[in-house]
């Protein structure tokens, strides 16, 4: 059996999907109750990461786990190693951890410091673990689709400068294939998507995909800044502003580790504005 925790989010849900579709018993773990949504024969279990003892009955029977911790949940190292030794202690043997490429592209910031604290954890779990590092999500752009929705317009900053966007749902194919398969184990995984592509790129995709112009307007920094601090701590917005604005070269790189995991290319932005173009209509 394998346990999925974030299980309601952009990777997990397709994630539990694609398990159960090729008919792997997965533990579906979200801190809300409920679980209608999930696929049938999908068991859902309501827990906190905050608190391992939570997760506990949910690793009955287990021998893999997927680890996701939600952006608004601090990560500490005696955390992590709780819930890994709970997890060893229940019988997992294997675990998939999602961290960020930034804990690999930039080593010195404070704002990444909580994503390479877990994952030395998982390294030193002595279970066979896997790390993965992905680049920007595409579906950050669904943060445009009221006013894309109201207005047909999205303001961004740095509207040129191009990152490899991955789709979520690559990530979701990627950790299946190694909570399932062999020769993953000590593996760290960098997914990006095929090419890069600024935000005015990814506002036209958006735009064609409605058939309609989406005009797009460039914030300053600063007021970028002003928007993301209504929901991300300081460090957290600082830091992603560098990223989107000063990428470094490993940041703007396409990573062949999908195309290597999966045996197909990454999916476009074009893909994945087509498949989600409901949510800006």
């Amino acid at each position: 059996m394998i346990v999925v925790t974030g299980a309601t989010g952009n990777v997990g849900r397709p994630l539990v999907e694609a398990l159960a579709a090729i008919g792997e018993q997965v533990t579906a773990v979200s801190r809300r109750p409920g679980g209608a949504e999930l696929p049938e024969g999908v068991r859902h279990h309501q827990a906190d990461l905050a608190d391992p003892g939570s997760l506990r009955p949910a690793l009955d029977g287990a021998d893999a786990l997927f680890l996701l911790f939600a952006g608004e949940l601090p990560i500490g190292e005696q955390l992590v190693r709780e819930l890994l030794e709970t997890a060893g202690s229940a019988g997992v043997r294997r675990v998939v951890v999602l961290s960020s490429q930034a804990a690999g592209s930039r080593p010195q910031a404070m704002s990444h410091a909580p994503l390479r604290a877990l994952e030395e954890a998982v390294r030193a779990s002595g279970l066979d673990w896997t790390v993965l590092r992905p680049g920007g999500f595409g579906s950050n752009a669904f943060a445009w689709a009221g006013s894309v929705r109201t207005r047909r317009t999205v303001a961004a900053p740095f509207g040129d400068v191009g990152l490899p966007v991955v789709d979520p749902a690559d990530i979701a194919e990627v950790a299946a294939a190694t909570l399932r398969g062999r020769g993953h184990a000590g593996r760290t995984y960098e997914l990006t998507g095929p090419a890069p592509v600024s935000p005015r790129q990814q506002a036209q995709t958006i735009g064609d995909a409605l058939g309609e112009p989406v005009r797009f307007t460039e914030l300053s920094r600063e007021q970028a800044r002003a928007e993301m601090l209504r929901f991300m701590p300081e460090p957290v917005a600082d830091g992603t502003l560098d990223i989107l604005g000063e990428p470094t070269a490993a940041e703007q790189r396409v990573s062949p580790d999908v195309e290597r995991v999966l045996g197909r290319p990454p999916r476009a932005f074009t893909d994945w504005a087509m498949r989600n173009i409901a949510a800006f209509r």
